[in-house]
């Protein structure tokens, strides 16, 4: 199979009338300035796709229902006390119809592959099903239907707060201590076998808050290589009671007392000081920046110039999933960074192209994040791919050099045409391949669920 696009991305530049030819879903061989052949699928302009290197898939159902505002002053933590009543009602089948929406969406939209943070795993009562992997079964059947690119990232969440609290009843869902978790883990990385072989399974702490030191060391030992996911410092609140109970701020704890390394994403990182910002770029660990979501939540701003400066790794992720958008998690990033600092063109180093600097960086450090061979357009590197329509109104007007600053800062996701997870073609003509069966099971879940709220 083999691709032709008018213009392509390399990571050495702009390469014109390119033929990439495809093996066993990685690029095999690419060839500019050439013809296309018959047979090939004729694109305009091919990128690398993006990972979505953060997903809570299941709260996509619950976008537009969080924003009336209650007396007082609504945060990050009413916000989560109405998440957690919304799971007690969410089926298994309904898990996956979700799920199968959102990947959807994602492709759609431009990602190519997601890491799934899942700590959605027992019954509503918390008791576990009869097979301890059940929902984590659910989001794999939904990357089969839809082709996604899977890095699943099973969550180990033990207690409510620093200290080991006792998890709350709208937590009971989440629960497992290190032996049971590992036990799931197990179970997950066995149901990988139905998958394709660009399946990839991690772990996830959910945070420094629901694990503890003990338990954060003895799994990740347990667990040997793979990603290793984990939420940091996200709130003010968060990082006060870190450092009330371990002594120190989430990320300088984290660093000091982990091996945290290139296969670690710290998602989120938002409330950091300028030495945290400037030693987590040094570890090697990717930052996992959801600014979508961070915007929706109030968090606040990513310490974006240092962390760049520094020379740190990142990629984006869509979190609560309330709005699939690539294009505009790229823009909200650079954005909040004008806003904080009355500035423009902020997240670039010295001179260059801002859109550039987002979307490479954020093809390279989202596939880091997610073990995934990808993030540029090379022989051996998985064929994630996207390709978009430079005839379109807001780009049409650009030179090939331009075309990533209209991407990010112009245009909306119909740009995208179409769109290879692993050489899987799952979105054509801007479509994907499944969209209508997808879409009625969704709407089937959602009736059933809303009717039982």
């Amino acid at each position: 199979m083999a691709i032709f696009a008018n213009r392509a991305l390399l990571a050495t530049g702009w390469a014109d009338n390119l033929r990439v030819e495809l093996e066993e879903g990685c690029i095999a061989r690419l060839t500019p300035n050439v013809t296309a052949q018959p047979g090939d699928t004729h694109v305009d302009t091919l990128l690398p796709a993006l990972a979505n290197l953060h997903s809570h898939a299941f709260q996509r159902a619950m976008a537009g229902m969080t924003e009336y505002r209650l007396a007082g002053r609504d945060s990050f933590w009413t916000w989560r006390d109405l998440m957690y009543r919304f799971t007690a009602h969410l089926s298994p089948e309904q898990v996956q119809a979700i799920a199968a929406l959102v990947y959807l969406e994602m492709q759609e939209a431009g990602y190519a592959s997601v890491g799934e943070f899942h700590y959605l795993h027992h019954r509503p009562d918390g008791q576990p099903y009869d097979r301890l992997a059940e929902l984590s079964d659910r989001i794999m059947e939904a990357a089969a239907e839809t082709g996604i690119g899977l890095t699943h990232l099973p969550v180990l969440y033990s207690y409510a707060g620093v200290g080991e609290k006792p998890l709350e009843p709208g937590q009971a869902r989440f629960g497992n201590d290190v032996d049971r978790f590992c036990t799931l883990v197990d179970q997950a990385r066995d149901a990988r076998a139905t998958l394709p072989g660009d399946c990839r399974v991690g772990i996830a702490p959910h945070s420094l808050r629901a694990t503890s030191p003990a338990d954060l060391a003895q799994v990740v030992a347990a667990q040997g290589t793979g990603p290793i996911h984990i939420h940091i410092a996200e709130q003010p609140k968060e990082v006060a009671e870190v450092q009330a109970g371990l002594g120190a701020r989430p990320v300088e704890w984290l660093l000091a007392n982990a091996p945290v390394d290139a296969r670690w994403c710290l998602i989120h990182a938002t409330h950091m000081t300028e030495d945290e910002t400037r030693t987590m770029a040094a570890s090697g660990a990717v930052a996992g920046l959801c600014p979508v979501t961070e915007a929706n939540l109030g968090d606040g701003p990513f310490n974006g110039p240092t962390y760049l400066n520094a020379g740190g790794a990142f990629g984006v992720g869509s979190d609560s999933n309330v709005l699939i958008s690539l294009t505009e998690e790229l823009r909200i990033l650079e954005y909040s960074q004008r806003l904080r600092d009355l500035s423009r063109n902020v997240l670039v180093v010295g001179e260059g192209s801002v859109g550039q600097t987002l979307y490479c960086g954020a093809a390279t450090g989202g596939a880091q994040a997610l073990g995934r061979n990808a993030g540029e357009i090379a022989p051996g590197q998985l064929a994630d791919l996207v390709a978009i329509d430079s005839r379109n109104p807001a780009l049409c007007a650009l030179r090939s050099d331009q075309l990533l600053d209209g991407l990010v800062f112009a245009a909306k996701d119909h740009v995208v045409t179409d769109l290879w997870s692993a050489g899987r073609h799952q979105v054509q003509n801007g479509r994907h391949v499944n969209r209508d069966r997808i879409v009625s099971n969704y709407r089937t879940a959602i009736a059933g669920l809303l009717a039982d709220l």
